[in-house]
């Protein structure tokens, strides 16, 4: 496999830096920044035609979109993949809740309470969006009761790419969510998320 991997770590490229090592895949990572201008060259927009990252080429395949990114790897590689049809039908569904459901409201909490200049920030969306978040976080709750794992018995893609949208939610608090979170914390105590977080933050 040769693949090459788009965007700074510090992006939304982490989730697939992140997959890449849990895969054990070898990679080659071009650091584009995604305010930089080799998102805007042609050779980038004939990858992703938004100038977006981040991307991947794999074996002269373009791909991007994080999530589906990380679906295409795992399957490929043939692991974080569960052995049943019911497996992966919750591999899709937790895959889908984190880009429908929790991306968004986390995002712009984050945004608008730590992330923008404090002049920049608007309290309303932050607070219509901490709203919406406690509702997300019951049903993940309930979803792991019993179980340590979101789609088998072991680690998946499904854990990985909804703790992955989910890495602000310890900033946002997750004592109510006990479940939660330990469930994050066992996620990102795994060697291959310390490694992506230690990437992100150097080169944030």
């Amino acid at each position: 496999m040769s693949l090459t991997i788009y965007g700074i770590a510090a992006s939304r490229a982490f989730r697939v830096l992140w997959a890449a090592r849990e895969l054990g895949l070898s990679y080659e990572h071009v650091g584009h920044h995604f305010k930089g201008p080799d998102v805007r060259q042609p050779g980038y927009l004939a990858v992703h035609p938004l100038g977006l990252v981040p991307a991947i080429v794999d074996d002269g395949f373009p791909l991007f979109e994080s999530l589906a990114i990380n679906l295409y790897l795992a399957r490929k590689a043939g692991r974080l993949w569960p052995a049943t049809l019911q497996g992966e039908g919750l591999v899709y569904q937790w895959t889908l809740f984190a880009a429908a459901e929790v991306e968004v409201p986390m995002g712009q909490w984050f945004y608008h309470t730590t992330f923008l200049p404090e002049a920049e920030r608007k309290p309303d969306i932050a607070a219509d969006a901490a709203g919406k978040l406690p509702r997300r976080l019951d049903a993940l709750e309930s979803a792991l009761g019993g179980r340590a794992w979101l789609a088998d018995d072991a680690f998946s893609i499904a854990d990985l790419n909804l703790a992955a949208v989910l890495f602000r939610a310890p900033l946002f608090g997750l004592d109510r969510w006990p479940g939660v979170k330990d469930w994050h914390a066992r996620c990102y105590a795994r060697p291959a998320a310390r490694a992506a977080v230690a990437d992100r933050e150097a080169r944030a």
